[in-house]
């Protein structure tokens, strides 16, 4: 069985992923193109987030899918516990000026918590079923596959009128407005910054493919670690 200290590394980066996108989802993101506002779609936890997928697919990659799973319940717990304690207490220091009410923490600890197992799990999964193909197929598809079931399971829990049912609806979120804020066509808000925040995934999805193949074509040339 492969020693505990081998897994830290990815235990500590996925911990950081986690802990840092809950911090850095606090703080929009500033700035303009063109007619579209970013800080109306993107907070900065969207860039840093789907480092999370990379962090499971490395996993799965060096040690396979029973350790990949242990990290992800390592993300899952950080994420519940990271939803409910860290706006609090950015609130109480001033770094953010809004307090979100106990029922809204909870709603979005559920949603939060509910999206990273499931869209984790997927991951690994349809990693699994491509890992002997291409080295690029298994980690884009599965990224692909589980940032697409994150932002659906999320934004929908989180902020629907359909889940009104786990706790307090935001109703700035509820709220109709241009769609991505450039469309004549009017959705709620959620909507808009579901789609923001799935592009930003996609994007670091492509981007996260480079440090992939770096360190799996280094971990290629070194002998495989006993199981």
């Amino acid at each position: 069985m492969q020693r505990l200290s081998a897994y830290i590394p990815f235990v500590a980066a996925m911990a950081l992923v986690v802990v840092a996108s809950n911090i850095l989802v606090q703080f929009p993101v500033q700035g303009q193109i063109g007619a579209l506002s970013l800080a109306d779609l993107l907070t900065w936890g969207a860039f840093t987030y789907p480092f999370a997928f990379l962090v499971t697919d490395l996993a799965n990659r060096r040690y396979g899918p029973v350790v990949a799973r242990r990290i992800v319940f390592v993300g899952f717990m950080a994420a519940v516990i990271c939803s409910i304690v860290v706006p609090p207490l950015l609130y109480s220091h001033g770094y953010i000026e809004y307090e979100t009410a106990a029922g809204r923490l909870v709603r979005i600890a559920i949603a939060s918590g509910t999206a990273f197992l499931t869209a984790q799990l997927l991951d690994i999964t349809i990693f699994n079923k491509f890992r002997a193909q291409s080295w690029w197929r298994a980690p884009i598809f599965g990224t692909l596959a589980g940032s697409v079931v994150d932002t659906i399971l999320f934004f929908a829990i989180s902020f629907s009128a359909a889940f009104a049912f786990v706790g307090p609806e935001d109703g700035f979120a509820l709220e109709t407005a241009p769609f991505m804020g450039l469309f004549a066509t009017e959705a709620p808000r959620w909507l808009s910054w579901a789609l923001g925040d799935l592009s930003v995934k996609l994007l670091i999805a492509a981007v996260a493919l480079i440090p992939y193949r770096l360190i799996a074509t280094r971990w290629s040339l070194q002998p495989k670690p006993l199981s």
